[in-house]
């Protein structure tokens, strides 16, 4: 295997996600399975691959993704951040297009704290007037 020419690393909720981009033919692969075979959906290979679509790279390059941490639509965002990232840093002429698409912007959303008292972040318990 070729020495990567970038690394990055894309966040998203819970979910780490390192991509390393080398020259090829625009092979994906997550944790050493097709992208395809990891994430169940459609949807998801999709949403982790728009930025080579976006900037048509997606034959240039390959992607060797790790994930780990979070659910399948959280490692789908933070790979797609990682992705972008790397593009970024090997073209910089490419940030323009990937920012007005909002990849390299990072999604602050993040699962809310439990408070005591309730049974989730916001749930009481069942209120009782007798």
């Amino acid at each position: 295997m070729s020495k990567p020419l970038t690394q990055t690393t894309g966040r998203r909720k819970r979910a780490v996600a390192r991509a390393r981009l080398r020259p090829g033919t625009g092979v994906v692969t997550v944790n050493g399975k097709p992208i395809g075979d990891y994430f169940p959906s459609d949807t998801q290979v999709m949403v982790s691959t728009d930025p080579l679509r976006v900037t048509g790279t997606d034959e240039v390059y390959d992607v060797d993704a790790t994930i780990n941490g979070g659910g399948f639509t959280g490692q789908a965002g933070a790979l797609r951040m990682a992705i972008a990232r790397s593009l970024v840093e090997l073209d910089e002429e490419l940030r323009a297009e990937l920012k007005s698409q909002g990849h390299l912007t990072r999604d602050p959303r993040k699962k809310e704290s439990k408070k005591y008292g309730l049974k989730k972040a916001r749930k009481a318990p069942q209120y009782s007037k007798r």
